[in-house]
């Protein structure tokens, strides 16, 4: 009986007509009023707030305040990069000290990998390390790893202690989270706006960018594992007299181990993504060289480093996935020293042989160019080979859907009176979570156009609401069919997670290849890169539908079709929202992106803003897309709750 309750109950508990008349007849209001008075229909210029001038001169004067605290803590981060550096590419030239020899570090990695996941993952790391050496990407590959290696460990400190933090103050907690919620939504390009304008340009003003952006999901994963370590476990703490402290350390910490090591892989790899971007801003490395190759359209080599970014993401996100799964071992008592800790002896050893070998046989100190390998030739050759036969098929259809598609809908944005759009996520918030959430919309999206952002704001939500659609359309299904077929489930999960594993910038080199640049390929590029959630909040959300629901509606007589779209997908319901949550927050995260191919929305805004330092400008166009994500997730929060209490399961 209670499953039935269950499936019938959501249509008892449908919003009634009258609500859905009453939106239609405000908006129909607004449109008239627009028409009728100008200042409803597009905001004047000459009531735009300067906003985005205060800003850039608050920290012109912030930088200039604050340059010996900025300098000293340049000055520190610095010393462990440049010590790293040393190791990894750089050397002591003042003491002939060289770097490290590539052998000991292609060797190293692999039985890095063997001591955490065996042999597999010991292969996979030396065949990847050994790529950057063979195809020349080795100086470059090591400058990226330095900050990489760097900055892990000042974003796992720094978040985890802001997250225990927030679980010992509900007031912490809640400011924490806000900062959070905005550093996680805004793009990862408007973070180097305000650096720059501190640090300037070079390696430590990327790694402190670097450092804001992996910071977040550490903290968050902090707080939920300790806020899940099961009571009785911390009662048993208690019992046995632990203090405060010991009771974080000895008992919260090691009880909430598997989440924060979720969170040191997010952190490993939100690092890795923003390092590359923090190109931008002047760091040396494979995302500089990415850029200019993507710059000059040589699709060869940017195939041939974006291949190089991306194996070592993969690598990084293996190893810490395996850090994750591996159980400790048992070491009996009296073991001799060498034994417990053979990995790291043989790792000493290797480096000491490697270092003597390098110096009887230059080719182990650096890899001789003349022995590197490269493939972007032939890969400049198809890219011209499709453009000179496949481009001319291509082009129609990128063209018709341009214009009959994109192009209508982008108009149809610019047309829309800013009441209107200001109105439409109001009358929702208020629809799902009442006044407060009403008033967010209006302050979020009313500052913007305050601040002269509209035009900018409205083609950004014209891009992402074409490639949220379309990820609905595609992933959806795509997730019912991997619920349905454990053989699908495999394939579409395998290629989900390689998806997912490349960095944004990686998307643009195909797009470039096969659309050139337009519209339809800002599009393309973020579908790619945003269609995963939709697919696995999908599959997720059929696979948790309670077995007995689905027994009782085919008791009940119900075909497959019925069940689907009758049981199963209103129970999902709730889930598939926070997929599509998601998509919209990673399609907003790739809006920056694509500005470097040449789109005109906030993400243009940010990018235009570096090389002049233009920080009011960057920062807003940054806050823009993020109080895009923040409405979006706040309002699709409410209606995956509201659904929940329909469904009797919140």
């Amino acid at each position: 009986m209670t499953s039935s309750a269950a499936v019938v109950r959501p249509a008892a508990a449908r919003a009634p007509p009258l609500d859905l008349i009453a939106m239609v007849a405000v908006l129909a209001a607004l449109l008239v009023l627009a028409q009728l008075v100008p200042v409803f229909d597009k905001w004047p210029e000459a009531l735009v707030i300067p906003v985005r001038g205060w800003v850039t001169d608050f920290f012109a004067w912030f930088a200039q305040t604050a340059k010996p605290v900025t300098r000293a803590i340049a000055w520190l981060l610095a010393q462990p990069l440049a010590l790293v550096e040393a190791l990894l590419y750089r050397g002591i030239p003042a003491w002939k000290w060289p770097p490290l020899p590539w052998p000991a570090i292609v060797l190293g990695a692999a039985l890095l990998g063997h001591w955490i996941g065996g042999r597999p993952l010991a292969l996979l790391c030396g065949l990847a390390s050994f790529y950057l050496a063979l195809f020349g990407l080795w100086p470059d590959a090591m400058q990226t790893l330095a900050i990489v290696l760097v900055t892990v460990p000042l974003a796992a400190i720094s978040g985890l202690l802001l997250g225990i933090w927030a679980t010992r103050s509900r007031r912490a907690e809640r400011v924490l989270n806000v900062i959070f919620d905005v550093m996680q939504a805004t793009p990862h390009m408007a973070y180097l706006g305000p650096v720059v304008i501190l640090f300037g340009f070079g390696q430590v003003p990327a790694m402190l960018a670097t450092l804001g952006f992996a910071l977040p999901p550490m903290a968050r994963c902090t707080i939920l594992g300790i806020r899940t370590v099961p009571r009785d476990v911390i009662e048993a703490g208690h019992m046995a007299g632990c203090t405060p402290l010991q009771l974080l350390w000895k008992v919260e910490l090691p009880a909430a181990e598997r989440t924060l090591l979720l969170g040191l892989n997010q952190v490993v790899m939100q690092t890795l993504a923003m390092a590359v971007i923090a190109s931008l801003v002047g760091a040396s490395g494979l995302g500089q060289k990415l850029l200019f190759s993507l710059q000059q359209l040589q699709i060869g080599k940017a195939v041939e480093q974006g291949v190089a970014i991306t194996l070592i993401a993969i690598v990084l996100d293996r190893m810490t996935q395996a850090f994750m799964r591996r159980n400790p071992q048992r070491i009996a008592p009296g073991t001799p020293w060498v034994r417990r800790h053979r990995y790291l002896v043989a790792f000493g050893v290797l480096v000491v042989v490697t270092i003597a070998a390098a110096r009887m046989f230059p080719a182990l100190a650096i890899y001789p160019k003349e022995l590197t390998l490269s493939y972007g030739g032939p890969i400049n050759d198809a890219v011209r080979w499709i453009s000179r036969n496949l481009f001319p098929y291509v082009k129609p259809i990128r063209d018709s859907i341009t214009i009959w598609l994109l192009l209508p809908l982008r108009d149809f944005y610019l047309f829309l009176p800013w009441p209107v759009v200001i109105g439409i996520p109001a009358m929702i918030g208020w629809h799902f979570g009442g006044w407060r959430l009403a008033l967010l919309p209006v302050g979020l999206l009313g500052f913007l156009m305050l601040a002269g952002f509209w035009t900018p704001l409205m083609l950004t939500l014209y891009l992402v609401t074409s490639t949220t659609v379309l990820c609905v359309i595609i992933g959806i299904p795509l997730g019912i069919w991997a619920a349905r077929r454990p053989l699908a489930a495999r394939i579409i999960n395998t290629v989900c997670d390689t998806l997912q594993t490349f960095p944004s910038f990686i998307y643009l080199i195909p797009v470039i290849m096969l659309f050139q640049t337009s519209d339809l390929s800002n599009v393309i590029a973020m579908l790619a890169y945003a269609t995963v959630p939709a697919i696995r909040f999908t599959y997720l959300g059929l696979l948790r539908v309670p077995q007995a629901t689905v027994e009782a509606a085919t008791a009940a007589g119900a075909t497959a079709a019925q069940r689907l779209r009758k049981v199963e997908l209103p129970i999902a319901f709730p889930e598939i929202l926070l997929g599509i949550n998601q998509t919209i927050m990673m399609a907003l995260a790739m809006v920056a992106i694509t500005a470097l191919i040449g789109s005109r929305d906030l993400g243009q805004e940010i990018y235009k803003a570096l090389p002049g330092a233009d920080t009011g400008r960057g920062l807003l166009a940054g806050l823009g897309i993020a109080f895009i994500g923040i409405i979006a997730d706040r309002l699709i929060g409410a209606w995956a709750q509201k659904r929940k209490k329909e469904l009797g399961m919140g």
